[in-house]
């Protein structure tokens, strides 16, 4: 998959921008605050349909415009796809695929895959669990079409079997059988979603481990681990036993809605005794290995985008990287950076077709 061209109309800063990529790598350059990172954002968009910094799709449109527009020409083997992104400030998102709109979001994802590594990341190891199951769900949806059909029709149920949960408590009754009712689609969904969790963290441990050990050259070892309650006994068990939590709380306590990623160095969290450097060796392994798995999943070579990581890394890094990037032949490559110079080097040793834009 390549992006062949990209217009932007009132999306964030940029008024109206029209570009024309190379089918290798491309670069922004310019000074911080003209938009560079919004443009990553654009092709972002493309991918999954919203924001990688988790801004409201309200929040992209340029100040005191209407609407933003994203139009992309995307090539796909031997056609030519295009894709239009629309938001008016009074209606809802709209997603065509040559003028034909979507029916949902999830028919969209996994079309063009995608992997971002920016400054950005370094939230996945210090933030809650939150953030790391909303990336381990971006990660499958690229590679799954109904697994993110599945984890919305989970959200939805879970929401209403807690508004129920807080009626009952403010109106002090009870009525166990009505709670009931969403025992059977919680863990019909809720299971396949663990499952689906389950294997593909069991797939992406030991390419994470071994892009690691190439990046950092270090003697120690990195693990992905996948926390979930449903490994310790099933759905509706569970359901059963925190019944009684789950009323005094006024909200469901337990399920695949609290799962977890933990990132571990010699079996500690990474977060914990994990110098700097290792953090962000740690954090480049890991999102190689989601564009390795998605590539070998989908059999789609996603589009990278490095969002000003050469400030971010030293130089070793930045060369183990690169070389990385030359070996995988990770196809499309999207770069942000302050400095022409250092970027016209850090391209000469990938030593692929390129252009540059100044921003």
């Amino acid at each position: 998959m390549i992006i062949k061209k990209l217009s932007l109309y009132n999306f964030k800063n940029h008024s109206e921008k029209k570009f024309e990529f190379s089918p290798q790598i491309n670069c922004f350059v310019g000074n911080n605050g003209v938009g560079k990172t919004n443009i990553l954002d654009a092709l972002h968009y493309l991918s999954v349909g919203k924001s990688f910094l988790g801004n409201t799709d309200l929040n992209n449109i340029k100040k005191e415009e209407d609407f933003f527009t994203i139009d992309a020409a995307i090539q796909n083997d031997d056609s030519e796809d295009i894709i239009r992104i629309t938001l008016p400030k009074e209606a809802k998102k709209v997603i065509k695929k040559n003028d034909k709109s979507y029916d949902r979001l999830a028919d969209h994802i996994g079309y063009l895959p995608s992997v971002m590594i920016s400054p950005y990341d370094s939230n996945l190891i210090s933030d809650s669990g939150e953030s790391r199951r909303k990336f381990l769900d971006s990660m499958i949806s690229q590679t799954d079409s109904e697994y993110l059909f599945d984890l919305i029709q989970y959200q939805k149920t879970i929401q209403q079997r807690n508004a129920l949960l807080k009626y009952f408590a403010k109106n002090r009754t009870w009525d166990k059988d009505s709670l009931e009712i969403y025992d059977e689609p919680i863990t019909r969904f809720g299971t396949k979603i663990f499952n689906k969790r389950k294997v593909f963290v069991e797939q992406l441990n030991p390419i994470v481990q071994n892009f690691y050990q190439i990046i950092s050259g270090g003697k120690e070892t990195v693990s992905v681990i996948y926390e979930s309650h449903l490994l310790e006994s099933n759905f509706a068990e569970l359901l059963k036993e925190s019944l009684e939590k789950d009323r005094m709380l006024t909200y469901t306590s337990k399920g695949i809605h609290k799962d977890d990623l933990l990132f571990e160095m010699d079996h500690v969290l990474i977060k914990k005794i994990g110098s700097q450097g290792q953090q962000k060796s740690f954090l480049i392994s890991l999102k190689l290995a989601q564009m390795s798995l998605v590539k070998e999943l989908t059999q789609k070579t996603p589009i990278l985008l490095l969002d000003d990581i050469f400030d971010k890394l030293d130089d070793t890094r930045v060369s183990q990287l690169i070389e990385l990037v030359n070996r995988e032949s990770f196809g499309q490559i999207f770069i942000t950076d302050t400095h022409r110079e250092r970027t016209e080097s850090v391209v000469k040793k990938i030593n692929e077709e390129s252009i540059i834009f100044e921003i």
